[in-house]
């Protein structure tokens, strides 16, 4: 089953979460963390967007717009 666009914000705040505590405590585990995290979320924007016929680009950019820029995304 595809993912929805609420699955797709919800993935990339891990990402970003997981990506913060990698800046502020950098090391080979928080790494490993970030980009599990964000491998996750691109593979969920592929299938996203295969699904909604849809480019990659757009669906992955809307997500981390909607997460980084939430006032924007309303």
């Amino acid at each position: 089953m595809p993912h929805t666009f609420d699955d797709l914000v919800a993935l990339e705040r891990l990402a970003e979460e997981a990506r913060a505590a990698y800046v502020a405590a950098p090391d080979d585990g928080s790494r490993t963390v970030w980009r599990d995290a964000a491998d996750v979320f691109q593979a969920a924007v592929v299938e996203h967007a295969e699904a909604e016929g849809k480019s990659r680009y757009e669906v992955e950019m809307a997500a981390k717009k909607a997460v980084r820029h939430p006032e924007l995304a309303a």
